[in-house]
């Protein structure tokens, strides 16, 4: 279920983000990451799930991150400093789940994130965006499956939590929790978001700031 979070913790989360927050680099390939220098967490989600949206919430800035009506357009892993010096670092990985996209670029995009959650000793944490509108889909378990297998420390945040009714918001965030308790690598518990509304966004904020330590 959603999760309470300690007053302080907040106030330092709000504080960490309202502070520079850059781009750093975007990385088609492992040759391009850059030095693992500071703590990262990661932001995971089908295409047009709304991940470019809660990552502009989260850092109150409109334009960090690109949005994108065309499904796959982002095939590569962009970073973001916090802080200067950089605290910590957000990495934005490319949606998946697009039907249209060549096989060929699905398996890129597979070799790619698998490879990075594999090998990345700094990543404390992985966000997996799930529509609250849709719940977990098939391509959400391809994800949480690499994820487990890489024991990659993960939590769920529904999104678009504004576009649906408080009932079925309550249902779907029961469902989600339920279906990650059964997962080795799985937070147990959720947080239901909004990037229009602001729901959320100060929780969020401080899961990645205690994720970050």
């Amino acid at each position: 279920m959603s999760e309470t979070f300690d007053p302080e913790l907040v106030e330092a989360a709000r504080k960490a983000f309202a502070g520079p927050v850059g781009f750093l680099k975007s990385a088609p390939s492992l040759n391009f990451l850059p030095d693992m220098t500071v703590p990262e967490v990661a932001f995971a989600g089908r295409s047009n799930v709304g991940k470019s949206s809660l990552l502009n919430a989260l850092t109150n800035r409109n334009g960090l991150a690109r949005t994108s009506n065309t499904p796959g357009r982002t095939q590569e892993l962009n970073f973001f400093d916090v802080g200067d010096p950089p605290r910590f670092r957000l990495v934005d990985m490319p949606g998946y789940g697009f039907a249209e996209a060549p096989k060929d670029l699905v398996k890129k995009w597979r070799f790619l994130v698998n490879d990075f959650l594999r090998g990345r000793a700094v990543l404390k944490r992985a966000l997996v965006l799930i529509d609250s509108r849709h719940g977990i889909k098939p391509v959400d378990r391809e994800i949480m499956d690499m994820l487990d297998g890489a024991a990659v420390s993960y939590r769920l945040v529904l999104t678009k939590a504004d576009k649906v009714k408080a009932s079925a918001l309550a249902e779907v965030t029961e469902r989600t929790a339920a279906e990650v308790r059964t997962r080795p690598a799985a937070h147990p518990d959720i947080i239901p978001t909004s990037s229009e509304g602001g729901l959320g966004i100060p929780e969020l904020r401080a899961a990645v700031l205690e994720a970050v330590g």
